[in-house]
């Protein structure tokens, strides 16, 4: 091909590309509600795990200083929940001390109505925060992220829509890339399109999950954590956090295409385990500054939950192209050694 006809061809693929992402847009536009809620939940259950750890600092009467059967007031500190009704923080009711499994214990002294509710006497406190609701507080709207501007939410389902709708075109973008390269690649190499668009998505989406699940709750743990013993009052921005959250998911999803990316240039046999293992100290390094700029936080235990995953898939990826690796052959010689045997 000459060089207008790559440009051509160059250009096609962007049209494919930006049409696809068009069409993951409007969908997920539909479904932007749906997205955010699923997008808030890990920083909605740092921010309930907090005023938990806070509350629960508070402690609890000293049962040694009480005797058995005396009745004292006692006053609730830590969220709690009813028959689906918060009960208020400060909220006063009597209680006597017991002895229930052979553990001493406060319940009720007498039967308590709570939005309809009854509990009867005798049921402990543990019994009652054990029962509680969790759901209840993790809907709070005190734990609800907040707009700064009037145009804030739609700019946000706008921002969803994008950012979701690029990570669920990827495998076609991914595609779209392929056979761009495709021509300048032999013919048997043309075959590994299956498994590498099947690995990149597989590994993007672990490392998504990953951010989900451990990388971001670590780090959101440990920011929210150090606004608190400042004593601040913490009030998210919506969209400063959805900026990150995508961030990072979107960040770990890229930098886990490395056992692809190993895949297909030992396939190819421009990678080797060899050259790999030579360069695993400058590997280290790579992996270490994209760590750092990944990880929201300055403290190094974050840096290291990032870095990690990495380093593993790193050395995995040693192991890959070991496995599958060859050394580069024109199809000439493949037909060669195919008549051959």
């Amino acid at each position: 091909m000459s060089f207008l006809d790559h440009l051509d061809e160059f250009r096609q693929r962007l049209i494919y590309s930006a049409l696809a992402i068009a069409v993951a847009f409007v969908i997920c536009f539909a479904f932007s509600k749906q997205i955010f809620n699923f997008l808030e939940v890990p920083v909605a259950q740092q921010i309930q795990k907090l005023e938990r750890a806070q509350q629960a600092s508070n402690g609890q009467p000293n049962l040694d200083q009480i005797k058995d059967g005396e009745t004292v007031q006692y006053t609730f500190v830590q969220e709690t929940a009813v028959g689906g009704v918060k009960v208020p923080l400060g909220t006063t009711i009597r209680v006597k001390k017991i002895t229930k499994d052979n553990k001493p214990a406060l319940a009720l002294e007498s039967p308590w109505n709570v939005g309809g509710t009854v509990l009867p006497a005798d049921k402990t406190l543990n019994e009652i925060f054990k029962e509680g609701d969790k759901s209840v507080f993790t809907n709070d709207e005190n734990k609800k992220l907040v707009l700064r501007g009037v145009t804030s939410s739609f700019m946000i389902k706008m921002q969803i829509a994008l950012y979701a709708g690029l990570a669920l075109a990827i495998p076609f973008l991914i595609y779209q890339l392929w056979a761009f390269i495709s021509p300048g690649l032999y013919k048997h190499e043309r075959r590994y399109v299956v498994p590498v668009m099947m690995m990149a998505t597989v590994f993007f989406t672990l490392g998504a999950t990953f951010a989900y699940v451990i990388a971001f709750p670590a780090a959101c743990d440990y920011l929210l954590g150090l606004a608190a013993e400042d004593g601040f009052r913490v009030l998210l921005d919506a969209e400063d956090y959805l900026n990150l959250i995508i961030l990072i998911m979107l960040g770990l999803g890229v930098v886990f295409q490395i056992p692809t990316i190993s895949f297909l240039l030992g396939r190819i046999g421009l990678l080797t385990p060899k050259i790999m293992w030579k360069a695993w100290r400058y590997a280290v390094v790579i992996i270490m500054i994209l760590s750092a700029v990944l990880t929201p936080t300055a403290d190094a235990f974050n840096m290291l939950v990032f870095a990690a995953p990495m380093l593993i898939l790193y050395f995995l990826s040693i192991g890959i192209v070991w496995m599958f690796g060859k050394q580069r052959r024109g199809d000439e010689k493949i037909t060669a050694l195919a008549t051959t045997k």
